[in-house]
This record gives C-alpha cells, structure tokens and sequence, in this order.
C-alpha cells in the first residue's frame, strides 16, 4: 500500500518478464512526503484514475512506450472509450522494484549494477516550465545547494517567473525523502549510459509539452510536474507509474494553484509544517518518527473544493463528463474566495 494508492499484484515480475498489476488509486492524499493525510478528497482515486489513463493512451498513439494496460470495470481490462462509468484501478505491466539498502546512514544503490532490464529505475525526472511560489528551487537556492546557472539563469530567480525554456531537475523515488541529485549521480546510481539519460530528457520534454496542450484546454498553466521511468524486457525506456494528474503536475489558473499544492499552502501555516521542516533537517531518513504532533484535518469547505477541483480536471482534460462538477474555473474562484 501506498500513500495514496494501493497495489494488487496479479503476476509477479520476473529477471526476463514484466509481471501484471493493478493500481486502486485511493481518495488518499499526501503532501510533504509524510504518507497518508488524515482527509480523504472524495472521488479523487476515479478522477486521477482516468486521467492518467487518458494520458498513457494519447502518448502510445503518438509511439511513446509505456506500461498501461487499461482500466479496469466490472474484472474486464478496458481502453478508456470502453467504460461506461470511471473508475479506480488502472492495469499495467508490473516491473521489478530493486529497493536500496541503507548502509550507515547512506543509500548503497549497488543493486542496480549489472541490472539490464525489466526494473524500476529509482528516479523521478522534474520538468519546469516557470518557477511558482513554492517551488523547491527558491528553497535549495537559500540553501547553497543550486546555483542560478545551474538551471541557465544568470541571477537568482523571482517567484512567478517563467522560464524561457524548460530546465530538467531529476531527484531520487525509493528513498523516505526525495533527494535532488546532478545527472551524473543518476547515471552513476541507476547504472544508465549518456543516451539513455538523453532519451529520458527527450521522453520527459516531450510529454511536458503534450501536458501542457492538453491542460491549456482547461484554461491552466502546466508550471511543473514529474515523470518516471523504467526499463522493459528489451531495456526500452517506457514511462511508469502516473502522469499528468493534479499529483504529478503544478497547474496555475490566472496564478492561482489548481493542484493539492492548495493543501500545502493551508499546511504551511500550522505548527505541524514547522515539526516536519525541523525533522528533516535532523535525520532525512527516519524524520517521520522524530515529528511530535499530527497533521490536523483540513476545513471541511476546503476538502470539498478540491475534491471538485480533481473532478473538473478530468472532465475538462479528457472532453467527457465523468463526474457531476461545475466548470474548473467556477470551482477556483470558489477557491480563491477561502484563501483571501
């Protein structure tokens, strides 16, 4: 189980064969990588379910590979055209999880070398399109830990600003915090060869820019969001996991958050946020057991805003009405009421 889906493995992958699985995407949320909130977002596993889905069935028209398989309604595996009503549980080609071991206080990715095919690769690749409020960069730039060049800017960044082209970030999956690391550790960590970090780069422009087409039919601004990445039973690259949902992006509309990035900013202001901030700071692998107080629930208003704000989305994004939702930018300015 996962934070905020679950797994069912309907044949396990092997060294030479990518197994089955099945997600059942949950009405569970996480932010700030401390697992399952205590609010669950009402139809938020259907409405992501079929989003993704959406997505991965759009890229492998356009010959982008990746692991889907189909939705899932009433046992019988389906392309989205099929469903009569959304569901929570996407089918898809189950590859091998190589966890890293912790080794004194370190990841020992050892595992990975010599590993040739049908595995995860332990990365999630960044793309950013602008630089919101929020936005890690302006954290790890206070940090000393990136530099303006680093992303191809020649003085420190604004918040709000957009880039003139997208920069690439890539930081770690499988480990308790997600750790930024240059491309030449992820080369280095995941055993990857020069074209294959290329082709992960290339993959990852080109799914921004479809996501970024595609939000536009809602009126959003695709800020940023992620991709991750495996290796099938011929070392293809295919894309793995979710894409293109409210989790995986940071969408804008007319600057206003369109994502559970409205549920960080209400975190933000509470004494749970500032625990979590000093936990991390402390012990980045065990700081979940170092943080005193729970997260409080959100506002009930607030839970239900975003519930309809996922359910708009995938209305919009995929051109039929899944769920009864009044147009997203209806939803925002409700939105943009309880935050003022």
């Amino acid at each position: 189980m996962g934070s905020v889906k679950d797994l069912v493995v309907l044949r396990e992958p092997s060294v030479g064969e990518a197994g089955v699985g099945r997600f059942i995407f949950s009405d569970r949320y996480s932010v700030f990588d401390w697992g399952e909130m205590p609010d669950h977002i009402a139809e938020k596993g259907k409405a992501i379910c079929v989003t993704t889905a959406y997505f991965f069935e759009k890229l492998e028209k356009l010959g982008v590979g990746t692991h889907y398989l189909g939705c899932v309604e009433n046992g019988e595996t389906k392309g989205l055209e099929e469903l009569e009503e959304p569901t929570n549980v996407m089918e898809f080609r189950l590859l091998r999880v190589l966890k890293p071991r912790v080794v004194a206080g370190s990841y020992d990715y050892s595992s990975y070398r010599g590993e040739q095919k049908n595995f995860l690769i332990p990365l999630e690749v960044i793309y950013r399109n602008s630089l919101p409020e929020g936005s890690s960069i302006f954290k790890r730039l206070e940090e000393g830990t990136l530099r303006p060049e680093d992303i191809g800017l020649n003085e420190p960044p604004v918040a709000g600003q957009v880039l003139e082209k997208p920069v690439l970030d890539v930081s770690t999956k499988l480990e308790s915090v997600d750790r930024y690391i240059t491309w030449e550790e992820a080369k280095k960590i995941c055993g990857l060869n020069e074209e294959e970090i290329e082709e992960m780069r290339r993959t990852t422009l080109f799914v921004n820019r479809l996501i970024t087409e595609e939000a536009e039919k809602a009126g959003l601004f695709n800020e940023d969001g992620k991709v991750e990445f495996g290796f099938d039973e011929e070392r293809k690259l295919i894309l793995v996991d979710t894409l293109g949902t409210l989790d995986e992006c940071r969408f804008t509309y007319k600057g206003l958050p369109v994502s559970k990035e409205i549920a960080r900013i209400y975190y933000r202001g509470t004494e749970w946020y500032k625990e979590v901030e000093k936990a991390k700071k402390r012990n980045r692998i065990n700081w979940v057991n170092l943080v005193g107080v729970s997260p409080p629930s959100l506002p009930g208003e607030l839970a239900n805003l975003i519930s309809l704000i996922y359910k708009a989305y995938a209305n919009q994004v995929t051109g039929r009405k899944w769920f009864e939702a009044p147009p997203l930018s209806k939803v925002l300015d409700r939105v943009k009421g309880f935050l003022e």
